[in-house]
């Protein structure tokens, strides 16, 4: 006997359904599982050179106004040749003014020496991060061949904004800076650090003094081999014009292996030390030399070798005296310091660290362009950051060996002194599971008010793939965290504005460039209440923006 559902078997009619049910579920997990592609964030975009109204929703607090400056690629390519890696492109400077609950957006190419040269001969003339220039095919053989032999250095400075003596600069990682007009983005001189002091570059990530004493650290090659120098600018301006009269350098480290330094993209600062990570991710110096000659790029001169050991080096800022001490944990990745301060003759630093350094190499732009099964493929090779916290007693010449060294209470980090003096720390996890998934970068705290002190809230990016998809506020006492996030949408690294008298850490607001992919949508600059981390308002324009790096909040002046 047959049973009829609609004119149809029974047993027809069920296997229908269940092969429907079956291909909406299947649906239904590739949507889950794959992920959009974000590829125009990876696009060379046009600069808005006029100011842009922006449309209001929600409220603007009058009490925050000023410039909320961004740095970043913007250009990937000239003529026929096209970048690399995501660190090439050419830096487009953001800003967007606030002023009176209202908001304007403008944007304008950096006028490098590397963007004007490129731009006019149409063509990659200098070379980046991941992209070596070919020679010009119009030389002649011979001229090609000892173009090889020249190593230029980029001052296409699209990392961060940095301040020296009350003047603003963009950087990256060479030892140019440019100077610029925080006000309409102009480009103004190009600084040479190898002018005024012994290195040959500087990070993007100084850190500051009350009194606006910057210091910052950088590497200097050498007859001597390669020393990684920290370097500390004066305050005030001398009378001399050149801006970055006075710096000096505070102390010289020599590196365990001459030949192969390590890479480093910040440092930590307390109040009375800087400590210098020292990391597995090695630098070639004999390929960084014969590169060009090979056809490589800088970028291929970098090795991960997880088989050494991570060093923590603690410097008094102050004298330029080494602490005794070099301090060792497992291989881990950084790019980004959180905060440092001492307690009970300890140093305590927050970082945001990764165990896989071969990040980098994923980020060139072949990758971030991909779609479908490739993206997912390549996300599941990135390994994500974590807020940790390690703790270096700094009185351990007395000290009994084979316990754990560290006197505060409130974190499980440990510090082990082992028979050969070196200390052994592990780190203790600042967050709960509510990171997992994401991991956390691009942090941020209140800078001018808790940088160098004992703190509790931390703001950044939660990285679920390749790029911010999320904004999160992590208590780090709690270890709870709240989280900002909006489908096709992807928040850049928020910037925290106190408000005025604030007697609160987390009393201000928070700051972030929200971009898309979609083209039918625009980006907005997001408020949000640092407190409470709800939205207070957003400030749409109608342009597009490729994804960036850092900036900084920069009040108007009365």
């Amino acid at each position: 006997m047959r049973f009829l559902v609609n004119g149809s078997p029974a047993w027809a009619r069920q296997s229908a359904v269940l092969k429907l049910l079956f291909t909406r579920a299947k649906l239904s997990f590739s949507t889950q599982t794959s992920v959009e592609c974000i590829a125009p964030l990876f696009q060379t975009v046009a600069e808005t050179v006029h100011p842009v109204p922006a449309k209001i929703t929600g409220t603007i607090p009058t009490w925050v106004n000023g410039s909320l400056l961004r740095n970043g690629p913007g250009r990937f390519e000239f003529g026929n040749d096209k970048y690399r890696h995501w660190f090439d492109g050419m830096a487009l400077m953001h800003n967007f003014k606030i002023e009176n609950g209202s908001v304007t957006y403008m944007s304008k190419f950096l006028q490098s020496d590397s963007y004007t040269t490129n731009k006019s001969e149409n063509r990659i003339v200098i070379s980046e991060f991941g992209t070596l220039a070919m020679p010009d095919p119009c030389k002649s053989v011979f001229e090609r061949f000892m173009s090889k032999f020249k190593l230029t250095s980029t001052d296409n400075c699209s990392v961060n904004y940095v301040q020296y003596k009350g003047d603003y600069y963009v950087s990256t990682e060479t030892n140019f800076i440019r100077r610029v007009d925080p006000k309409d983005l102009e480009t103004l001189e190009k600084v040479d650090w190898s002018q005024f002091i012994a290195v040959n570059g500087a990070t993007a990530h100084p850190h500051y003094d009350p009194d606006g004493t910057a210091y910052n650290m950088g590497n200097s090659y050498g007859k001597s081999g390669t020393r990684y120098n920290i370097i500390r600018v004066p305050a005030q301006k001398s009378n001399s014009a050149e801006t970055l009269e006075g710096a000096q350098v505070v102390c010289s480290i020599e590196p365990e292996d001459k030949m192969k330094p390590s890479y480093y993209h910040s440092f930590a600062m307390t109040e009375n030390y800087v400590v210098f990570l020292e990391l597995p991710l090695k630098l070639n110096i004999m390929k960084i030399l014969t590169s060009q000659i090979k056809g490589k790029a800088f970028s291929d001169s970098m090795s991960w070798e997880p088989q050494l050991n991570t060093m923590f080096h603690v410097v008094n800022k102050h004298t330029g005296e080494r602490h005794s001490v070099t301090f060792y944990t497992e291989p881990f990745m950084n790019f980004h310091q959180i905060n440092a301060y001492e307690d009970q003759g300890c140093i305590v630093l927050d970082l945001c660290g990764q165990d896989d350094g071969t990040a980098v190499k994923l980020f060139e732009l072949q990758n971030l362009r991909k779609s479908g099964q490739a993206l997912d493929e390549l996300y599941k090779q990135v390994s994500k950051a974590y807020p940790r916290r390690f703790v270096l007693p700094l009185g351990t010449d007395s000290m009994k060996e084979d316990v754990d060294l560290n006197p505060l209470k409130y974190t499980s980090a440990t510090a082990v002194k082992q028979a050969d003096g070196k200390v052994w720390c592990t780190h203790e996890s600042l967050h709960d599971h509510t990171l997992d998934i994401c991991g956390l970068e691009f942090p941020q705290i209140n800078y001018s008010k808790y940088n160098t002190k004992k703190y509790r809230f931390i703001y950044g990016c939660g990285f679920q793939h390749l790029v911010g998809d999320s904004l999160i506020k992590l208590d780090v006492e709690t270890k709870k965290a709240k989280v900002w996030k909006e489908k096709g949408f992807y928040p850049s690294e928020p910037i925290f504005v106190p408000y005025p008298e604030s007697t609160e850490e987390d009393d201000g607001v928070l700051l972030s460039a929200v971009l898309t992919p979609h083209q039918d949508k625009n980006i907005f600059l997001l408020i949000l209440d640092a407190k409470e981390f709800t939205e207070i308002g957003r400030a749409e324009v109608p342009v597009q923006i490729p994804y960036g790096f850092h900036g900084i909040f920069v009040p108007q002046r009365s």
